[in-house]
C-alpha cells in the first residue's frame, strides 16, 4: 500500500473512532490517547493528521453535523408526513444520530473549548441543527405562537429532547414503552400541558 493510501486510511480510522468516542463520551470525556489506543496508533501518529484535540473535535462535528443536516432535510422532503408525525420523525432522526443529550454535549464542550473553537462549534450547530429543524416550524400547517420565531422553536425542540436521552427518570412510569414516553414528551412540547 502506498504511503498516501495508508495516510488516508489512518485519517478515516481516526475520524470514525473520534466520532464514536466524542458522541458517546463528550469532548471532555475523550482524550486523543483514547482515540489513538482504540485505533492502534500512537498519539504522535494522530497528531500527524490533526494538530490538537480541538481541531479533531471540530472536524468530527463538522462532518457529523453535515450528516445530521442531510438526514433532517430528508425527513423534511417526505411529502406524506404531516404535522406531528414529521416532528416525531425528526426526533427519531436526532436520537438515532446522537447517543447522548445533544444540548448537554454542546454546552459541556463549549465550556472547554477556546473562544475561537466555541464560535466555530456554535456556527456548526446553527447551520446543521437549528436551521434545518426550523424549517419544520415554517410549514403552513404548523400553527405557531406569533411571539416565537422558527429558530427559537427549533432550539426549544432540540433542548426538549433531553428527557428522551435519559433513562434514569422514567417519565410516565415503567408500564409504557420508550416510544410511548417519547411521543408524550413531543405532544407536551407541541400542545403544552393544557387539556384540549
Amino acid at each position: 500500500m502506498r504511503r498516501s493510501e495508508q495516510l488516508a486510511k489512518t485519517r478515516t480510522a481516526i475520524m470514525k473512532t473520534a466520532t464514536k468516542l466524542f458522541l458517546n463520551n463528550g469532548f471532555g470525556g475523550t482524550s486523543t490517547r483514547d482515540i489513538a489506543k482504540e485505533i492502534g496508533i500512537t498519539q504522535p501518529a494522530l497528531y500527524h493528521h490533526f494538530n490538537d484535540k480541538e481541531v479533531l473535535f471540530l472536524d468530527v462535528m463538522t462532518s457529523h453535523g453535515s450528516r445530521v443536516r442531510q438526514e433532517v432535510n430528508k425527513v423534511m422532503r417526505e411529502s406524506e408526513l404531516k404535522g406531528e408525525e414529521r416532528l416525531w420523525e425528526l426526533a427519531k432522526t436526532l436520537l438515532r444520530l446522537h447517543p447522548k443529550d445533544i444540548y448537554e454535549q454542546w454546552q459541556s464542550a463549549g465550556d472547554l473549548l477556546s473562544q475561537s473553537s466555541k464560535r466555530k462549534l456554535n456556527v456548526i450547530f446553527m447551520i446543521d441543527y437549528i436551521e434545518p429543524v426550523s424549517e419544520f416550524f415554517k410549514q403552513p400547517d404548523i400553527k405557531m405562537r406569533p411571539d416565537v420565531l422558527p429558530k427559537e422553536a427549533a432550539e426549544l425542540f432540540i433542548s426538549s429532547l433531553s428527557p428522551m436521552f435519559n433513562s434514569f427518570q422514567k417519565f410516565g412510569g415503567r408500564s409504557i414503552t420508550q416510544e410511548q414516553r417519547n411521543r408524550i414528551i413531543l405532544d407536551i412540547f407541541m400542545n403544552g400541558l393544557n387539556q384540549r
